[in-house]
């Protein structure tokens, strides 16, 4: 019998129909359950093996990867640019066609979207994109089966996001929660605010889902009734030299416990991809607060990966 997933990379969500994305939803919360359970794992990769490519450094996407390949029994290989040639002595072509030909699997972070393209095009592999300079869709899935956890489901939910409105996670988010159903605002001073080309198409997927995208750099009304309030570091790996000027700019955008209340709900969660600066874009009392969920977003990085590979390999 044919199965569609078997192969399949994971690129970008914007590539996954919402149906694809709520079966990966579904089995992520199958795995995680799984784990919670006494008893030995089932060995689904005994055999396989991963190549994991770090050009950027990483705690939970290297951790969720190796942990929950290894324990289904399979062999993950860590490959830091320290260790190959990618793109350096040996085009990124040329690395994927030899990569393909001794891995089931490729996981890339690093910085270019391409790189996980043509990695994805030339190995005959999945490959798994494990954040780029404009995306982050790993997380985002933790991100959502997060918010499902809490709230019993996504569709008529709101996220806010708060804080640089044109990294990899903020648009990340708009494009997973566009396909899912769930309202997103993103509040962040104008010189921050997202491509028009990327709203314009994740405003194509939230007429079928019934989503609202909104953008805005005031901190007030598009606050009210949202069940999560999200934010990142204002200084992404690879922009530490405009450090200052930036934390300048973002200094009105912390997620403090005034700008929590502006949701009027009680029962609002905070979401952090990690790792946080805390005093910077979030106040200790929120982040390590009862309103946080960002360590079970954290876990869920790991389940949601393993259900990806299910999926897919």
């Amino acid at each position: 019998m044919h199965n569609p997933w078997k192969g399949k990379s994971l690129l970008s969500l914007a590539d996954f129909s919402p149906e694809e994305i709520r079966y990966l939803l579904d089995l992520s919360h199958t795995v995680k359950k799984e784990s919670r359970a006494a008893g030995r794992m089932p060995r689904r990769f005994e055999g396989k093996t991963i190549a994991l490519i770090f050009e950027k450094r990483s705690t939970r996407t290297r951790c969720a990867f190796e942990t929950a390949f290894g324990e289904e029994g399979g062999h993950p290989v860590f490959l830091s640019t320290q260790d190959i040639q990618l793109g350096a002595k040996e085009s990124v072509e040329d690395t994927a066609r030899v990569l393909g030909r001794m891995f089931d699997a490729i996981q890339f972070r690093g910085f270019k979207q391409e790189t996980a393209e043509a990695l994805a095009k030339y190995s005959g592999v999945p490959v798994y994109n494990g954040l780029t300079d404009t995306d982050h869709p790993t997380q985002v899935l933790a991100d959502l089966m997060t918010i499902e956890e809490e709230f019993g489901k996504l569709c008529g939910t709101k996220l806010v996001f708060v804080g640089d409105g044109r990294n990899n996670v903020a648009r990340a988010l708009m494009t997973g929660c566009s396909k899912m159903g769930v309202s997103y605002s993103i509040i962040s001073p104008k010189s921050l605010f997202p491509d028009e080309g990327l709203l314009e198409r994740c405003r194509g997927f939230a007429e079928s889902s019934g989503a609202k995208i909104t953008v805005t750099d005031e901190i007030g009304a598009e606050l009210s009734g949202a069940e999560a309030v999200y934010t990142d570091v204002w200084v992404s790996m690879g922009e530490e030299a405009g450090a200052a000027e930036r934390m300048k700019l973002l200094a009105s955008y912390q997620v403090n416990a005034a700008l929590m209340a502006k949701t009027g709900r009680a029962d609002t969660v905070f979401l952090h991809c990690l790792p946080a600066v805390k005093g910077n874009e979030v106040t200790p009392d929120v982040i390590d607060g009862p309103a946080s969920r960002a360590w079970e977003e954290a876990e869920n990085r790991k389940h949601t990966i393993k259900a990806l590979m299910i999926a897919t390999l």
